[in-house]
Parts: structure tokens; sequence; C-alpha cells
């Protein structure tokens, strides 16, 4: 009767002990945000079957000086090698995630010495012990242990290969972070490139104006000492030229700042940059090609990147949801103890293991397990609006850059006929004021016009080679 009762027990504990498991592994209901990765395609999309996104930097850009400038920061720039340090960083995570779900394997050795107090139990057992009987005080025990331990936790739910598959999307996020920071480095160099020979161009119109200038002021001089003018005319000339020779070392200034900016992301301290302005100065730029808007998603870094923070993100939510079953963990160990070490090595008296298992879960405030939970959704749903904006962003700018060429192409040729019509203009006004058919303001006004017209030119040439080079980088060239 006894047994059937103890067998009937034994039956509801185990019961209850599944019951008890049942509603400790329920999982509180979320809900997730499911990517949008389509990207509109029509009339004013761009459709092309090339894509310079593919091109190698070195075929894209054709100036030897700048392409010697962005290898040498390739290879000494500090942020790029900064990144490739957290690329190490989260290579050995990787690793350490993989080392969770394997069993450890270990040693453990030590020694002791305990000495129990005459008035206990356990002393005065040993004070009437057979052993030693004409000892009344214990002696103190030395104490000799070596094993090999192990333990194991079993990976039932997956929680510990799902970590790690997160800890590599964070691994391959860091490398697309690596990718996008050479794309930009690369556009970085070549603007600041383009807009060095640009400040060259506008120092030397600067200095022929100035030469303008000072012909046309020692006319003036000449015509006041005939009385054609006043003295009035003759400072207004005067200031006009001191003016310009100003110019130019505000326009040296920005000089020596842009030749340092790219020193700076070359790694190096101030020097003098070599340039060319063979393609600044030509009439026609290479042609863009622009391949497929869908292309954006294969070839931007920062797309493959939030894409995969989205996916280690997805892998959290796993991870977070494991916690809330109960984990499977294994220990064991194996080794030698004895109170002499002499008595090590009688065996197998002096043999030790054991072997554990153990099954552990949450049952009672879960409050953290939940938190965890609930935050990894809110993660995952910010991961995945971010991807869409990333996609939106790469979208926006490339469709802004591919505008932006056919407009400045448009702007620049009616900003050069400007520029032929001013020229003109000033030899036209000077043979006037030599005839007394035009006054010197008119002189002065025209020669500033113009000046500003050149300068407008050179900006607007400078905004071309811009749109060139950001236009590469938009379509997530230069890394590859």
């Amino acid at each position: 009767m006894m047994k059937t009762i103890s067998s009937k027990w034994v039956q509801y504990i185990i019961c209850l002990y599944l019951l008890v498991m049942v509603f400790s592994c329920k999982v509180p209901v979320i809900i997730s945000k499911q990517e949008n990765k389509n990207i509109p395609i029509n009339k004013s999309s761009w459709q092309d079957a090339e894509n310079v996104a593919n091109s190698k930097w070195k075929d894209y850009f054709t100036d030897d000086y700048l392409k010697a400038l962005i290898d040498t920061a390739l290879k000494n720039n500090q942020e790029l090698a900064i990144t490739l340090q957290e690329i190490a960083i989260t290579r050995n995570e990787v690793e350490a995630r993989k080392g969770e779900y394997k069993p450890f394997v270990g040693y453990r050795g030590g020694m002791g010495v305990d000495k129990v107090a005459r008035y206990t139990n356990i002393g005065a057992m040993e004070a009437n012990t057979e052993i030693k009987p004409e000892k009344e005080m214990p002696e103190p025990l030395f104490d000799f242990k070596g094993a090999a331990t192990a333990s194991w936790e079993l990976d039932i739910w997956h929680k510990l290969h799902n970590a790690t598959k997160a800890s590599i999307s964070r691994y391959v996020a860091t490398v697309e972070g690596r990718n996008f920071v050479i794309t930009n480095l690369i556009a970085e160099i070549a603007n600041s490139y383009y807009e060095l020979i640009a400040l060259d161009n506008q120092l030397d119109i600067v200095r022929k104006n100035i030469a303008l200038q000072s012909k046309a002021l020692e006319l003036v001089r000449v015509q006041k000492e005939a009385a054609m003018v006043t003295e009035l005319a003759v400072k207004k000339f005067e200031a006009e030229l001191l003016n310009t020779q100003s110019l130019q070392f505000n326009i040296l200034q920005k000089i020596t700042e842009t030749e340092n900016a790219i020193n700076f992301l070359l790694g190096r301290y101030p020097q003098s940059i070599q340039r060319s302005d063979v393609l600044f100065n030509s009439q026609d730029l290479p042609i863009v090609h622009a391949g497929l808007p869908s292309e954006l998603l294969a070839n931007r870094p920062d797309i493959r990147q939030a894409e995969q923070l989205l996916a280690a993100n997805k892998m959290d939510i796993q991870v977070a949801r494991a916690q809330f079953y109960p984990s499977l963990g294994i220990s064991a160990s194996l080794g030698l103890q004895a109170f002499n070490p002499t008595y090590l090595l009688k065996l197998p008296e002096s043999i030790l293991g054991s072997f554990a298992g153990d099954l552990a879960g949450p049952l009672i405030n879960k409050n953290a397990i939940k938190a965890a939970y609930f935050n990894a959704n809110a993660k995952q749903i910010q991961a995945a609006y971010n991807y869409e904006r990333t996609i939106l962003n790469a979208y926006i700018e490339v469709a802004n850059q591919l505008s932006k060429i056919g407009n400045l192409k448009k702007s620049y040729d009616f900003k050069q006929k400007e520029v032929d019509a001013l020229v003109q203009s000033i030899d036209i006004s000077n043979l006037l004021f030599k005839s007394a058919k035009a006054d010197y303001m008119e002189v002065l006004h025209t020669q500033r016009d113009a000046l500003e017209s050149k300068f407008e030119l050179i900006e607007t040439k400078k905004m071309r080679m811009n749109a060139f080079v950001d236009t590469y980088r938009a379509l997530g060239g230069g890394w590859k």
C-alpha cells in the first residue's frame, strides 16, 4: 500500500513539475516589423544597362595625381585604420560566441589544510577514534587534489547558435562599414582635389585681372594729367586694384587649408599637393552610367551594413525568446584527492569523480527576461526602419546627383556665354572710356562683373566635378 501511495505521489510531482515548466515557458506576444525592400521603378527612375559602381576607382578617376593621393589615403588614413580594428574586435566576438555552445574543459588543482576545534562534533569524534587514541586534540588535516573538469550547456533551443549568428552578422556589418568609409574617403579626397584646382583657376584669374587693372590705373593717371578725368577716377581705379590684390591672399589661404585637409585624409603632415587641371578644364565630362535602382541593394555599403544589422537584431529576438525556456547543463569532473600527497598515486582509492545534470528555467518574476525580449523586438523594429531609411536616402541621393549633372551642364553652358559677353564688354568699355563716350564707373562695373562671372563659372565647373564624384559615391562605387 505504501509503495502504491509513493508511486502515485511521484507521478503527481512529475505532472506538477511538467505543468510548471509549460507555464514558465509561455512567451509574450510581440509584433515585429517586416522591412520593405521594394525600390520604385517608374518613368522618372534611371534605367541604364551599365553601372559605374561596378568600376574600380582607378578606372573611374583618370588623373594620375588624384589616384596617387587616393592610394596613399587607403594606406595611411587613421579613420580607416580604426575601422579595421573594429572588424578585428567583432571577429573576436564571433569566436567567443562559437565557444559558448561547445563543451568547456579545464583543470583544477589545489592544496588545503583543515584544523577543527576540539569541542565540536567532528573534533569530538576525532578525539575518540581508535586511529590515534593517545592524542586528544585533532590534528590539522591536509587535502591535496587535482582534477579535470568539464561543463556543457546543451543548446536545445538554439539560443547560443542564434547568438553566434547575430555576432557573425555584426561582423559582416563592420566589414560593410569599412567599405562605406572607403567610398566616402575616396569621394572626399576627389572633391577636395577638384576644389583645390578650382582655387588655382580662381587665383590665376585674379592675377590676370590685377595685370589688367594695373594697366587701366596707369591709363587713368595719364588721362588725369591731361585733365580728361579727375582725381576721383584715379582713386576709384586704385581702390578696385587694391581690392583685387587683397582677394588673391584670401584664395591663397583657402588653397593652404584645402591642401592640409587632403593631407589630413592622407594621414600626413602639411605639404604641397601635386595636381593637374586637364580634366577640370575639359568641356565634356565622362558619361556616368547609373545602372538600375535595384542594384543599390548590392552596391551601397551602407545598405548592406543596415541589412546585416537588421539580421543581427532578428537573431537577438530569438536569443531573448530562448531565455523563457529551461536550460540544460551537464558538468563532470575526474581527478585524484588525498590528505597525503603520497597517497595520490594509490589507485583506485584516491580517484574522485562527479557527474551532474542541471535543468533550470524562470518561474516567478520574469520582468528582466521580458524587458530584454521587448527591447530586442524594439531594436529589430528600429533596424527595419533604419534599413528602409538607408535605401530611401540612397535612392534620393542618386536621383539628386543625376539631376544635378544635367542641370549643371546647362547652367555651365549659359555661364560660359555670359563670361564671353562680359570679357568683350571690357574691351568695349575701355575703348569708349578712351574716347570719352563712357565714364570710369562703367569701366569699373564691367571689370567687376566680368571677374565675378569668371569666379561663378569656375564654381559651376567645380560643382559639376563634385556631382561627377558624388554620383559615383551615391551609386556605391569605390570600395570594390
